[in-house]
């Protein structure tokens, strides 16, 4: 009988070890699997959010995976494992919200950095546009989108000024209907020639080089807006994400996205 008790002592020591060594396996491996955060957003400030992932993959070792474009390609899959979003402008941010209801807290959003609006024209510039009022012209075809993050920028330049014939002098020349967002805009001004300047985003121009000239806009007509992030309720319990967001508002995340045209120069009052 007490070769039988030892017998099952032994058995239970050894269940016991056999489990304590199953979860030290597997907490090695899991030590050893770098850590893998997702972060969603819209694609004009992709192009600079994409090179800060790397790079701070590259000096964390944690791999960062950057999903850009129109929200519906992805807004079901981030539901499930965004920790970060990102935006191209605070009314972006809050449509996020809302279709991404109970991922983050929108208080909790902080703008990053500004970029101004600016007119794209045909490589060479044919028709001599040399700033906003140039759009006025007769016969100028412009190009402009009425959504995500330039949802009401063309009237927000067009107005600036309390001059109603601006407004109308502009909306003359619009292509119309507007593109619903820049890609489907890119997409139109590359299958129609025939349109001479395209009111968007300096940083569409950085992007696409080979695309468009650029030609900044002049005051009273320049405006500005922004990129915000936000941690997810995900993401604010990952040490990987919360380490990113950091990054991005570090100098060295401010130098990438001036690399990309973006207003990182510190508030001087």
């Amino acid at each position: 009988m007490q070769s039988s008790r030892i017998s099952t002592s032994l058995s239970k020591v050894l269940r016991v070890a056999a489990a304590i060594a199953l979860v030290s396996a597997a907490m090695t491996s899991a030590a050893k699997e770098p850590a893998t955060i997702n972060v969603y957003g819209p694609g004009g400030p992709a192009p600079a959010m994409k090179e800060a992932a790397q790079a701070y993959g590259a000096a964390s070792g944690v791999q960062v995976n950057v999903v850009a474009g129109p929200t519906p390609q992805w807004v079901e899959k981030a539901k499930a494992d965004a920790d970060v979003v990102f935006s191209g402008a605070e009314n972006m941010m809050s449509d996020f919200a809302k279709a991404l209801p109970g991922a983050f807290d929108l208080r909790e959003a902080e703008p990053l950095f500004l970029r101004p609006v600016a007119i794209l024209v045909r490589p060479g510039n044919p028709k001599g546009i040399q700033g906003f009022r140039d759009l006025l012209k007769p016969g100028i075809k412009v190009l402009a989108v009425a959504g995500a993050g330039q949802t009401g920028l063309w009237e927000d330049v067009a107005g600036r000024t309390g001059d109603i014939e601006v407004v109308k002098a502009f909306r003359r020349n619009l292509v119309l209907p507007e593109a619903p967002n820049s890609a489907l805009a890119r997409q139109q001004w590359t299958q129609q020639p025939e349109i001479d300047a395209w009111l968007i985003w300096n940083i569409w121009q950085v992007a696409n080089p080979d695309l468009a000239q650029v030609v900044p806009v002049e005051e009273p007509y320049r405006i500005y807006r922004d990129t915000g992030v936000v941690l997810t309720a995900k993401g604010k319990n990952a040490e990987a994400a919360r380490g990113f967001v950091a990054y991005l508002k570090s100098d060295d995340g401010r130098r990438v996205f001036a690399k990309w045209g973006w207003d990182t120069k510190p508030v001087t009052r």
